[in-house]
């Protein structure tokens, strides 16, 4: 199963073209049961079979949540709330573009 994450995070990085917005180091590797890209070593996002995750800044955090638009991120059902961290849980229903902004924010807030 992480091989599918990886594929799509590997694929959304490609279609969104962030290498060319950032000097990071990009990797995406396995991580759970689904993948995790990391800009020069720290994890900045996620996508596993609970939706796409997104480390950002505190207050965009705060307000994605607020705003119904995205989920505190937990990795387990009965774990902790991951602080500095969204999900959103059915990435694939949504335009591809939309995820640029907060991958390339992610970026930048990891790096």
């Amino acid at each position: 199963m992480a091989r599918e994450y990886l594929e799509k995070l590997s694929q959304l990085i490609v279609d969104l073209e962030v290498e060319s917005e950032t000097d990071a180091e990009l990797e995406t590797r396995h991580f759970f049961s689904g993948a995790a890209l990391y800009a020069n070593r720290v994890i900045c996002a996620s996508w596993t079979p609970a939706g796409l995750a997104f480390k950002l800044p505190q207050a965009e955090v705060t307000q994605l949540i607020a705003n119904g638009k995205a989920k505190p991120l937990r990795y387990f059902a009965k774990g902790h709330i991951k602080k500095g961290y969204v999900m959103f849980e059915y990435p694939e229903q949504e335009k591809v573009d939309v995820w640029r902004k907060y991958l390339i924010n992610a970026i930048g807030h990891s790096a």
